[in-house]
């Protein structure tokens, strides 16, 4: 049975609170809306908080111009690393100089690049270099075909070098994909048993078979990357020759590989590291399996990567400027909100004025360590 009561129970008795500000809150205070007390009538009457609220972005853009470039290219090297980084819909240009490690400048874009987008970027680069009196000796990039037109255009002969990093990259890739086809093979060797226990002597040993093979695959996974590795030990060597028994392929694509290491050698220079190649490419011609799993070696890109034999000033990576655009992204993970043009532009001109201070920052410190040290000295 359900009771009905007509009246309340428990008495509910209303205060009346006052309503107005004290000394000590920032917002006043409103008539209550409840029985538990009072609330805040408005939240956003009190002063802001000054902490945060001071924008320098244009103001280290416009300083990023003027001051900033005099200081980087004060003592530039000649030698510079160009790159592409893709931010969502935004691009973003750098070139840093490649021996100092300082970003020289840079440009953002809101859609993929293009040649003229890269000519224009090395323009304005070039017009930098003319205003100082400086030369451009050498400017390595990726393997983008982005970069060549443009840098002949702009640059006439100057020497281009394609980072060795992403061309080994490359050739490692296809490497360790010939290795994951020669799993797949010895996969469709194994014989498919019934379930439940093996019985009888031929279905023993196809089982052993299977656990055989089998073997062999989790090896060739779990040592895959002694094919590309560039030194092997004692123990290593042997090692390899073990799990490519009966696989002459895959031992020839490991000696193929030590010779794609020697051709980087800065003992010779690119006249024979260019011989090196000829033969590399007529030996693979040989097999027409490795032919087609190294195409890598028939690339452009390959040649370029050569150049820095012939000056022992050119680096032969692009770590500078990979180096930029890892900060960048370090960048990215503190502070998301900031994806529109002007804000890339501006955050990354308030972290090019950031590294100008370390300098300065870095002497005062040495200078305040040494002279506590010497009063430490005088007073023990």
């Amino acid at each position: 049975m359900i009771w009905r009561c007509p009246k309340a129970i428990i008495r509910i008795v209303w205060s009346q609170w006052r309503c107005g500000s004290l000394s000590k809150t920032v917002c006043p205070t409103d008539r209550p809306h409840g029985i538990y007390g009072e609330t805040i009538g408005c939240l956003c009457l009190g002063q802001r908080f000054k902490t945060g609220s001071k924008r320098r972005e244009k103001k280290a853009e416009a300083a990023i111009r003027t001051d900033y470039i005099d200081e980087a290219l004060y003592d530039f090297s000649g030698y510079i690393a160009a790159d592409e980084l893709y931010d969502g819909p935004f691009c973003v240009l750098f070139i840093v100089d490649n021996h100092k490690f300082k970003r020289i400048c840079y440009d953002v874009l809101d859609h993929n690049p293009t040649n003229e987008d890269i000519t224009r970027f090395f323009r304005g680069f070039k017009r930098m270099l003319n205003a100082r009196g400086l030369t451009l000796k050498g400017i390595t990039t990726d393997g983008s075909p982005l970069y060549p037109d443009p840098i002949a255009e702009v640059f006439g002969k100057v020497k281009h070098q394609s980072c060795q990093f992403h061309i080994i990259k490359e050739i490692t890739k296809d490497i360790l994909k010939a290795v994951t086809q020669a799993r797949r093979q010895l996969k469709q060797k194994k014989t498919k048993c019934p379930r439940g226990r093996p019985r009888g002597r031929k279905a023993k040993q196809i089982t052993r078979k299977n656990k055989h093979i089998q073997k062999r695959i989790a090896e060739l996974f779990e040592y895959r990357h002694l094919f590309v590795k560039h030194t092997l030990t004692h123990k290593e060597k042997k090692i390899l020759r073990r799990i490519t028994r009966g696989l002459d392929h895959l031992r020839i694509l490991r000696e193929l590989m030590d010779e794609v290491y020697r051709l980087f050698d800065r003992r010779c220079r690119m006249d024979t590291a260019l011989e090196k190649l000829a033969r590399l490419r007529r030996r693979i011609r040989r097999f027409g399996v490795l032919g087609d799993t190294l195409k890598k070696l028939w690339s452009p890109n390959l040649e370029k990567a050569l150049t820095f034999l012939d000056d022992s000033l050119l680096p032969a990576t692009s770590n500078a400027v990979e180096r930029a655009n890892r900060r960048h992204r370090k960048m990215q993970k503190s502070i998301y909100r900031v994806r529109t043009r002007d804000h890339i532009s501006q955050r990354i001109a308030v972290d090019m004025q950031r590294d100008a201070y370390i300098a300065g920052l870095t002497k005062t410190i040495r200078t305040l360590h040494s002279s506590r040290s010497g009063e430490n000295r005088k007073v023990g």
